[in-house]
């Protein structure tokens, strides 16, 4: 099984996969000991011409001194070659990162298996056993892809998250052809083609940090602690874990350190934290925090809501009517409104992603005729319809 090293060898497949409808990609990463992502091994296949299983595929090692990937990123840009991955988030999160890219046109299997009624964010191997009748040996999934040379079940392994793709890509764009349901996976994929996606910058660092205290003097500490740990695990591609975790991170926002000994008492900094850079880092973001006018002082994201009064009976049909209509359409509920939008949609809100799209058509017009008293619930059988109210 061979491991694609040079630059040449990746622009000879990269030429194939330019005349093909599609290719599979997949990669392997390590990220417990980075910021971000390292990339170890990068994985395709094409489909062949009796079929998708005969295509080629390859395993190609960024690893290597004597190879580029910018034959890979000139296929990420061509638009007549369809990009297949499954999961794709943190993959394309790599390929933006480090090669300024986004693959174009995007299929996401997941998604689409979602769209296609398999469940909430299917996983891999359960798509392969249904739809390519394989299995996948999982005993490779965690083990170190940086280290060279890899065996030869990391390969079986890493060319099957490939292979299989092919089969079940082909059979999900089947379904979506058959259903119409196309577009509803393109909108799905707004976001993984959004470059905002992948760019994390760290004065917004803070909403990511789960806190009960409300006090928007307590998260403006919130902010500027994680605005400091966010630069710095850049700064020095290290995880923010190893700066400082979330609940240190917590307790300094309510001990409010101003000197060196006031980090001495905390309980939850580490040691090596507690001096150096990230020591007068923290008392710098500290500093800020206490100095900053009210007027700039964030706010809970949910202050918006405190106005609006959830209607418990109304919350309770509109989950009524979501589960009749994820049993109708085959759709996970979950993809089709979260509990927040239908607590939103009870509570008088009108700005939720349940009432546009493709969610507009299979269960926002009726949510929101439902909101509205125009249209009642009804059980028939096993089933619960829709009703028109008279006006």
């Amino acid at each position: 099984m061979k491991l694609i090293s040079t630059t040449d060898e990746l622009a000879a497949f990269c030429a194939l996969a330019h005349d093909a409808p599609y290719v599979t990609v997949d990669t392997e990463f390590l990220r417990e000991r980075s910021y971000y992502a390292k990339l170890c091994l990068l994985q395709m296949a094409l489909p062949g011409p009796d079929g998708p299983e005969t295509g080629p595929a390859v395993l190609v090692d960024p690893l290597s001194e004597d190879l580029s990937l910018a034959p890979f990123y000139d296929l990420l840009r061509d638009q007549s070659t369809v990009k297949v991955l499954h999961a794709a988030r943190q993959d394309l999160e790599i390929f933006y990162i480090e090669g300024g890219v986004l693959p174009t046109p995007l299929f996401d299997t997941q998604i689409a298996a979602m769209v296609c009624g398999f469940g909430d964010q299917v996983g891999y191997e359960t798509l392969v056993r249904k739809l390519a009748k394989g299995n996948i040996d999982k005993s490779s999934r965690f083990t170190d892809w940086s280290r060279r040379p890899l065996t030869d079940s990391q390969l079986g392994y890493a060319l099957a998250d490939v292979t299989h793709l092919r089969i079940v890509y082909e059979t999900l764009a089947k379904r979506l052809r058959e259903t119409g349901r196309a577009g509803w996976v393109a909108e799905e994929l707004s976001t993984l083609d959004d470059p905002e996606t992948y760019i994390t910058r760290p004065h917004e660092a803070w909403k990511r940090v789960k806190t009960r205290n409300n006090s928007s003097r307590f998260l403006a500490l919130v902010r500027e602690l994680a605005a400091f740990r966010e630069e710095y695990a850049q700064s020095r591609n290290i995880p923010r874990s190893r700066v400082f975790k979330d609940d240190a991170l917590l307790e300094l926002a309510s001990l409010k350190p101003v000197t060196q000994d006031d980090l001495g008492r905390t309980r939850l900094l580490l040691r090596e934290a507690r001096r150096g850079d990230i020591a007068q880092g923290i008392l710098d973001a500290v500093a800020r925090a206490l100095a900053c006018l009210p007027k700039d002082l964030p706010q809970p994201e949910n202050d918006r809501d405190e106005s609006l009064q959830v209607n418990p009976a109304l919350a309770d049909l509109l989950r009524v009517l979501l589960k009749a209509k994820s049993d109708i359409t085959g759709v996970a509920a979950r993809l089709i409104a979260p509990s927040a939008d239908l607590d939103a949609l009870a509570a008088g809100r009108r700005d939720v992603a349940a009432l546009a799209g493709w969610r507009a058509k299979v269960f926002g017009e009726d949510a929101l005729r439902l909101c509205e008293g125009r249209v009642a619930l009804a059980v028939k059988g096993e089933r619960v319809e829709v009703v028109a109210l008279p006006d």
